[in-house]
């Protein structure tokens, strides 16, 4: 049976998955990066984003451990992506053009469809490596319905932001939550939790570790 799961979910000791004033040259807003120090330089996320480690000044191959381990297993058995629009890329309204194809460069990381949630329509986006942006002005169910039509038996993933999480959850459409806990501390921005009773949703925590950066929770329904 096909999951719909979110993995690898950064979030500050206080709950927010983005800081406050995000921008183009600032996408995870003020000290949101600080949430994603515990993937950046694994094994698995050098392997995937070879731009960005060039772009960040990675070298060698990477950590191999315990955050490598949950990194890993957020790419295992996905046959489809959903995401909000604020994932995409920081246009706002109407698409003025087709220039804007993610922040990924030609090759982007998914290599399976990917359903991009917005109230403008566009058409598909085809780019190298087997990824295809689609892009859904139904909602979230719509997306999830051709998402599971695509994912031909495998999980459906949830990549954020917050916000397109937050409506999945609500909606109790998700299965497993991976939530990297840092230990940063942001105080304001995009909070995860605020006005949901995770517990009414029926979600507990199904796993909990430890690592150096983060501490690794899953809820599960």
């Amino acid at each position: 049976m096909s999951k719909v799961r979110v993995n690898g979910f950064a979030i500050s000791l206080d709950g927010y998955g983005a800081g406050p004033e995000q921008t183009l040259e600032n996408p995870m807003g003020v000290g949101g990066m600080a949430l994603h120090e515990w993937v950046l330089d694994t094994k698995t996320f050098r392997r995937m984003h070879p731009d960005m480690v060039a772009a960040l000044g990675g070298e060698g191959a990477g950590r191999e451990d315990v955050d490598d381990v949950f990194a890993a297993r957020a790419f295992e058995n996905v046959g489809a992506w959903i995401m909000g629009r604020n994932m995409f890329g920081p246009i706002r309204g109407p698409w003025a053009d087709d220039s804007w194809k993610g922040w990924w460069g030609e090759n982007p990381p998914y290599h399976v469809p990917v359903f991009v949630l917005t109230h403008h329509a566009r058409a598909p986006l085809t780019m190298k490596g087997g990824t295809t942006f689609h892009f859904v002005t139904d909602g979230i169910e719509a997306a999830l319905r051709r998402a599971r039509e695509a994912a031909g038996g495998k999980d459906i993933r949830i990549g954020g932001g917050v916000a397109t999480v937050r409506q999945y959850l609500s909606a109790g459409l998700i299965d497993d939550v991976h939530l990297a806990v840092g230990s940063a501390v942001l105080g304001s921005g995009e909070n995860l939790f605020a006005g949901l009773d995770l517990a009414a949703l029926g979600y507990k925590c199904s796993e909990r570790v430890c690592s150096e950066r983060a501490t690794h929770v899953v809820l599960s329904r």
